[in-house]
């Protein structure tokens, strides 16, 4: 076995995207994967139809289980949602695991440039998500909002 990756993110009823398309990722390159689920959404390939949140309080002891019982050699976060979502993960992240290397997907913007967080909740994620990470993986309209730069080209 490769590792040990607890995913926290949401989970996509169509499975292309979220926890699902994490845990195939993680399965097919010989891991083993964890996971937290901040929301379920709705969703097949025409979209998203609908999302409920996982109450905060929740993902944070979803996440503290799987790290003290099974343990993780990294974290990837995806979809959180709120800024009450973000600061529990963020809290306890740097509690159970500032040893883990973290993978950060903000998620916040769509590759189409629809907003997915509010701007408060990106500033939280900026705060408190983006210190704590060892990669980030934007898409081209995040990496804009994150630097607050233009993103002219992806290649």
């Amino acid at each position: 076995m490769r590792g040990r990756v607890l995913i926290i993110a949401g989970s996509d009823s169509g499975g292309g995207a979220g926890v699902q398309a994490d845990i195939k990722t993680v399965t097919m390159l010989g891991g083993y994967a964890a996971s937290a689920i901040t929301a379920i959404t709705v969703q097949d390939t025409l979209g998203v139809h609908g999302v409920q949140a996982i109450s905060p309080h929740m993902i944070a002891d979803q996440i503290r289980v799987v790290l003290r019982d099974i343990g993780a050699d990294a974290i990837k976060t995806g979809m959180m949602g709120d800024v009450e979502t973000i600061m529990a993960v963020a809290e306890v992240l740097r509690e159970e695991a500032c040893q883990i290397p973290l993978v950060l997907d903000p998620v916040m913007v769509a590759k189409g440039g629809a907003s997915l967080l509010a701007p408060d909740a990106v500033a939280c994620l900026k705060q408190h998500l983006l210190p704590l990470a060892y990669l980030v993986t934007p898409n081209a309209p995040e990496l804009a909002a994150l630097t607050g730069l233009p993103v002219e080209t992806t290649g």
